[in-house]
This record gives structure tokens, C-alpha cells and sequence, in this order.
């Protein structure tokens, strides 16, 4: 057995084939968990680097076991990974994702050395051998060979197996870096790729154990993967500090029974952080740390950068230190305690806390310890400002769906910048810093994009329940006066007690509030799930009640009138006395973006624009929606494009279904497409008008006359790459 740490670029570097065996599980690795705090690992890493700081940092990733396996005379060295197939997927993945962005920004020399990382030389491909270096043997080999061999760009969405982790991983990391090196402009974006790509290659570490053919893999593997208890960030700073108080002289058993207050029911408990379960005790270290050293700290590097910290920059002993944390930790606790509380006046810290946690998303937390650290001189008046700045920078990206993944090098710079502002700079100083922010990754939002994109958001299939209660329960605190800060109508906010959202019109609405065509369907479709469609109630309504009619004794609105008190559901009493409609939804649908907006301002003058050069998303869109707006009329013939599938032909019909030449429906282009070519086809591309043009130019006319219904020509807000 041979035991080394290694680079990507010594792991890979060889001509040789890395099998996963048939008997290993499939690719499981997913964004929350793994690939969005690989990336932003790997973002810190670069942006270390070119910071020129003068040291070379590294990020270890784990453990692997590879074992050689026999080979013929004159084939590559092969090697069957008996553990790790998941991180050595995920890396290949990343290089492939990174070559293929270099490589369309006319990058070729980056793009060479990655993909010599991938691919093996064509001299070493044997007949009708595939090059690359990794093989999968089991049931995600389709997916993975085809995304890697695909020709860049990919149209991820197009391929056979779109909806592979192992395709949706390759998606995210393309995205991610396209979107990172867009936005810094031409010359930046090529010092940002070969920073990259140094990063990838030279600053990831993996220990790498090679067993020869004959010993006992399965031995390693139960070893490395032993059903102990691993150790947490807490466990391992909690060793560290008692060390050091020893050192110190302090009297370690006073100091654990005074100072260390993490050895609690609260402090163990696990909190989900997306989908990736941390102590909480563990996340406050990492949090506290974040707001010490104004640096974006991954949860894995949390022990070896708070030793670092306490080594060589903290500059007090050990003992005061811990009783800053206990402190903190107090502080923390309360917050946390508070915030669970239903029916508590929560002040503005609290109300960060709360809302953050429904949100699901922990990263705020850092700049609440900052500005709470002992002996700060920021004042109360301040701190309440940067916090309602904070916030409305965050939130308002959660309601666009904004990718968070820069969030928390954001939060870092922060407090970074603004340590030694003085009070009655700081407030301003951080609306400043963030009204610069330009990249699709962290701009903040302004009034006029929350409006053109809300006024039609599905809210109700975009947000998790959590997400989406928060919001409304603003709305009703907005309603009661809080944003002008006058609660004079009930002098309460409404209760924090998971009340059930309701649809005033019903999802299932076919039969009492029937309609006369297609269009309409469709129009009622794309309004029952909006903003203005959904309320909160004290009570769940019964099935019969919910899904019946709105006017009527019997009927929903009265229902409302006899049972529930919030004022949000009073407005939709008062406004609906004749019934209501699509009409009445859009109202509503504006006041309720109104009341979001108040609650989370941005300063005047304010309009969140972002650079160019990022990527933009096309929005989704159905035949079923171009048949309706009388754009696709019914009886179009389309014709196939290209190649020898150029005499195939498909009609749309009056549902907005596509009849293609030989009898087969379908309801989507690229699902008849796919049909004729026996492969993954973008539809839109591939059929082509009776005027010469491509389908996919009715769906840009449908949505410019979206944007601007009476050819208005203002200008739009920036598209976002993650609708």
C-alpha cells in the first residue's frame, strides 16, 4: 500500500483509465451539499490567489483508494477505485465544465491543459475506445460519457440524459464559472481563467492510497468508512482551546464548568444548513469565526482556520478569548430563542433571525456577531441599519430566486471593509459597498426588477412553504404599519404560527369557475399560483369551502368575513364584493409586491443594474402559450431543419400539440424532434416556420410582447441566469 497526498494535476495527469466499479452506487453528490461549497471553496482559493497574498493556498478534499488492476501488454496502467468515485466524478466533471467555458472565451491553452486531465492522448485510444481517463461501469456511464464527449457549448437541456446529477452537475459548475468570468470583463476574465485553472490543477489536495492487485481492498474500505462518530468543528476546537488554557496555566476544569457552553441539548442539536447537517454549535464557531477574521470560511476548513486565528492574529490569550465566545454565544442563544417564539415583539436583530431561518439560510449570521462584538462601539441606531440593509439585499434576491452561492464571500468582504468605519459612517458605507455589487452573483435588486418580475411570478411552485409564509407574514406586518414604522392598526405583528396558505381562487377551479377557450385555461393557469392569489388563514378551510365558489353564503368570501381577522384577508374582502378574477389577482398581485418592497427598501435612487457579459436564461415557454396568443396558429405545418430529416413535417394543433408526419403527439418541440432524430434535439432550434424562420423566433416575439404589451421601449431589467 502507497500513501500520498497529491494534486489533481499528479492524480490525472497520466494516460491510464480510473474504472468505478459495476458494484458502487451511483453518482449521489448534488448542489446544496457538495457542488455549491466545492465551488465556493474553490472561489476562495482563487480569490487568495489573486490577491497575491505571497503563500500558495491549498483545500484537501478527502481521501481515495485506488487499486491496480491487471493489464494487457501495451494497454494503460488501470486502476478500479474502491473508494471515492464520488469527488473523483465531481472534479472531472469541473474540469470538463471549466475547459468547455475556456474553450468557447477562446482560452485554448487553459483549455488544453484541463482536458489533457480528461481525455487521454489519441495515441494511447485504442479502436473504438473512448479517451477518457475516468470509466463508469455502472448505471450512470450513458450520462457521464455523454456529457464529456459532448461538443462545447453543451445544451445540457437537449441531452439524453438531462436529468442526470451527473448532466446537472456538469450544468452548475458551467454556469458558475461562465457567470464568474463574464462579469469581470475581457482582460480580468483571462486572469480569472488561469487562476482557475491553476487552482483546480495545483491547490486541491487528495490523499491517494494505491493498493497493489493482491491486497485486501475491502478491508481498507470498511476501515476508512467505519460506522464511528466522526468528529465535529466543535469537537476539535473544544480540544484545542483546553490545550491552550493548560499552556496558559488557566484551571481547565473551572474553565469547561465556566466558559464552554457548548456541551448542551441546544448547542448539539443538528440543523440542516439546504440540506447539509451541522451542530449548531459547530455552525456559531464557524459563523463567530466568519465575523473575526472577514473571510469566507468553508465548514470543513472551520478547525484549521481558528487555529490559525488564535496562532497568529487573534493577539489575546486563550482565557479572554473564550470569554468573548461565551459571550457571543449568549447573545446568539437569546436571538435563536426569541425567534422561535410565535407571539414575542421581536426587535430588529430578532426578526433577522427569524426570518432567515424560515428562509432556510444561515449566512446573514456573521454580520449579526460583528456588530455585536464586546466592547464595539457601533451604535444600536447603526446596527439596526446595517442589519435592514443586510437583509433587503438578501431577501430580495431569495424572491428573484437569485443564485446565493456568492453570498458568503460577500458577507466576509463586508465586515472586512467596514471593521474600522466609524459609527456614523458604516451605515451608508455598507448601502454603498452593496449599491456597487454589478455581478449577476451579488447585485441588489432594485424596485422596478421585484415589480416586472413578481407581478407574474408562480410564487406558490417557485418557494418552499417556509420561504413563502415569511413573505406573506410580511405583507400582513406591512398591512399593520410596520414598515412606516407606525403599528397603529393592531399594535401586534401577526403570529408566527405556520398559519396555512390558502388560494383565494382554487387550484382546483374546473368546476366553478369554468372558462370558455384555450386561452383562457391558459390565462387562469399562469394567475393561479401568484402573489395575489394567495393569502393566509387563521384556519384551514375544508376541501368543499376551499375548492367551491367565491360569492354565495356558502362561499369562500364569506367564509372569510365570518372567520379570520388578519387585515390582508379584509382588503380582499372589501375589493371583491363582484367576485374574483384574473382582474382582481393582478391587484392584488401589486400591492402585495408593494408591501415586499416597503418592507425591504433599498436607497433612493437605487436600481440594481447588472454588468454585461453575463450568461441570461431563456424563460420558459409551451406551444401550448404561442397557439394561445395567436402567434402559432393551429394548422401550421413546421418542417424539420436539417440533413436528411429535412423532408419530415409536424402540424400544431388547437390544443397546441405537435402532430409530426407519421401520427405521433407530442407536447413539447424537442419531445417530436427528439422523435424523428432517435436523440436529444432541441426542438425549437430544430423546426423550422413556413417562412424560413426558426420556432424559436416566435418565442422571443412572445416574450417582448410580454415585457412591453404596448410597445413600450424602457429598459428592462437585466435578465438572471437562474430563473
Amino acid at each position: 500500500m502507497d500513501t500520498a497526498v497529491r494534486t489533481p494535476l499528479e492524480v490525472f495527469t497520466m494516460p491510464q483509465h480510473l474504472v468505478v466499479p459495476l458494484f458502487q452506487r451511483p453518482y449521489v453528490w448534488d448542489q446544496e451539499n457538495q457542488w455549491v461549497p466545492l465551488w465556493q471553496d474553490v472561489r476562495r482559493l482563487v480569490g487568495l490567489r489573486l490577491a497575491n497574498s505571497g503563500t500558495a493556498p491549498t483545500h484537501f478534499l478527502g481521501a481515495v483508494v485506488l487499486q491496480s488492476m491487471p493489464s494487457q501488454l501495451g494497454s494503460m496502467q488501470s486502476w478500479s477505485i474502491i473508494d471515492g468515485q464520488q469527488r473523483l466524478t465531481t472534479l472531472q466533471l469541473l474540469f470538463d465544465a471549466a475547459a468547455s467555458v475556456f474553450e468557447a472565451r477562446g482560452l485554448d491553452q487553459i483549455t488544453g491543459q484541463l482536458e489533457a486531465l480528461t481525455q487521454n492522448p489519441s495515441a494511447f485510444v485504442q479502436g473504438e475506445d473512448v479517451p477518457l481517463k475516468l470509466r463508469h461501469t455502472n448505471r450512470d456511464r450513458a450520462a457521464y460519457d455523454e456529457i464529456m464527449l459532448a461538443d462545447p457549448p453543451a445544451d445540457h437541456a437537449t441531452l439524453t440524459h438531462a436529468s442526470s446529477l451527473v448532466t446537472q452537475a456538469h450544468k452548475y459548475f458551467t454556469e458558475q464559472i461562465a457567470t464568474w468570468t463574464g462579469e469581470a470583463g475581457e482582460d480580468m476574465a483571462a486572469l480569472r481563467a488561469s487562476a482557475l485553472a491553476n487552482v483546480l490543477t495545483q491547490s486541491l489536495q487528495i490523499v491517494v492510497i494505491g493498493l497493489r492487485a493482491d491486497e485486501n481492498s475491502q478491508e481498507i474500505f470498511e476501515t476508512l468508512n467505519a460506522r464511528g462518530t466522526p468528529l465535529t468543528a466543535a469537537d476539535l476546537i473544544k480540544n484545542f482551546v483546553f490545550q491552550r488554557l493548560a499552556v496558559e496555566g488557566v484551571d481547565t476544569h473551572m474553565a469547561y464548568k465556566d466558559l464552554w457552553p457548548f456541551d448542551t441539548k441546544f448547542w448539539e442539536k443538528e440543523i440542516s444548513v439546504g440540506r447539509y447537517p451541522i451542530s449548531r454549535g459547530s455552525l456559531f464557531l464557524n459563523q463567530w469565526l466568519v465575523s473575526r477574521v472577514g473571510e469566507e470560511v468553508g465548514p470543513k476548513s472551520t478547525f484549521t482556520r481558528f487555529k490559525h486565528y488564535v496562532e497568529h492574529e487573534a493577539g489575546q490569550a486563550m482565557a479572554a478569548l473564550l470569554k468573548d465566545i461565551k459571550e457571543q454565544a449568549g447573545r446568539y442563544r437569546e436571538w435563536t430563542e426569541r425567534a422561535a417564539d410565535p407571539h414575542a415583539a421581536l426587535n430588529t436583530v430578532e426578526m433577522c433571525v427569524y426570518r432567515s431561518q424560515a428562509a432556510e439560510i444561515e449566512t446573514l449570521k456573521p454580520v449579526l456577531l460583528w456588530l455585536h462584538e464586546p466592547g464595539t462601539s457601533i451604535s444600536a441606531e447603526s446596527r439596526d441599519r446595517v442589519i435592514a440593509t443586510m437583509e433587503s439585499w438578501f431577501m430580495r434576491r431569495v424572491l428573484l430566486r437569485l443564485s446565493l452561492g456568492d453570498m458568503g464571500r460577500v458577507i466576509a468582504d463586508v465586515i472586512k471593509m467596514h471593521r474600522g468605519t466609524p459609527d456614523s459612517e458604516l451605515a451608508r458605507g455598507v448601502e454603498m459597498y452593496l449599491s456597487r455589487q454589478n455581478a449577476a452573483s451579488t447585485y441588489w435588486p432594485g424596485d422596478r426588477e421585484l415589480r416586472t418580475t413578481l407581478v407574474t411570478d408562480v410564487a406558490y411552485r417557485r418557494f418552499k412553504r417556509g420561504r413563502l409564509r415569511m413573505f406573506l407574514e410580511a405583507v400582513e406586518d406591512h398591512n399593520r404599519g410596520y414598515t412606516r414604522g407606525t403599528p397603529s392598526q393592531t399594535g401586534t405583528r401577526v403570529p408566527r404560527v405556520g398559519f396555512p396558505i390558502e388560494h383565494m381562487m382554487p387550484q382546483n377551479w374546473a368546476q366553478h369557475w369554468p372558462v370558455a377557450d384555450l386561452a383562457e385555461e391558459l390565462e387562469r393557469e399562469a394567475h393561479i399560483h401568484r402573489l395575489g392569489n394567495l393569502t393566509l388563514l387563521t384556519s384551514s378551510l375544508n376541501s368543499a369551502v376551499s375548492n367551491g365558489p367565491w360569492l354565495g353564503e356558502n362561499g369562500k368570501r364569506a367564509k372569510l368575513e365570518r372567520h379570520d381577522v388578519l387585515l390582508m384577508n379584509r382588503r380582499i374582502r372589501e375589493s371583491s364584493t363582484d367576485g374574483w378574477n384574473e382582474e382582481k389577482i393582478d391587484e392584488r398581485t401589486s400591492e402585495v409586491v408593494d408591501a415586499l418592497i416597503a418592507t425591504w427598501r433599498v436607497p433612493e435612487g437605487h436600481l440594481g443594474t447588472v454588468s454585461t457579459g453575463t450568461l441570461s436564461a431563456v424563460p420558459e415557454t409551451t406551444t401550448r402559450e404561442l397557439v394561445a396568443s395567436g402567434l402559432l396558429p393551429a394548422g401550421t405545418v413546421l418542417r424539420a431543419r436539417y440533413g436528411q430529416w429535412g423532408d419530415r413535417r409536424c402540424e400544431v394543433l388547437g390544443t397546441g400539440e405537435l402532430l409530426t408526419d407519421d401520427g405521433k403527439k407530442f407536447t413539447t418541440p424537442s419531445g417530436a424532434g427528439h422523435h424523428i432524430r432517435k436523440g436529444a434535439t432541441n426542438g425549437w432550434s430544430f423546426w423550422e416556420l413556413p417562412d424560413g424562420r426558426r420556432l424559436s423566433s416566435l418565442r422571443t416575439e412572445y416574450h417582448a410582447s410580454r415585457r412591453n404589451p404596448e410597445g413600450s421601449q424602457g429598459n428592462e431589467p437585466t435578465p438572471t441566469l437562474f430563473p
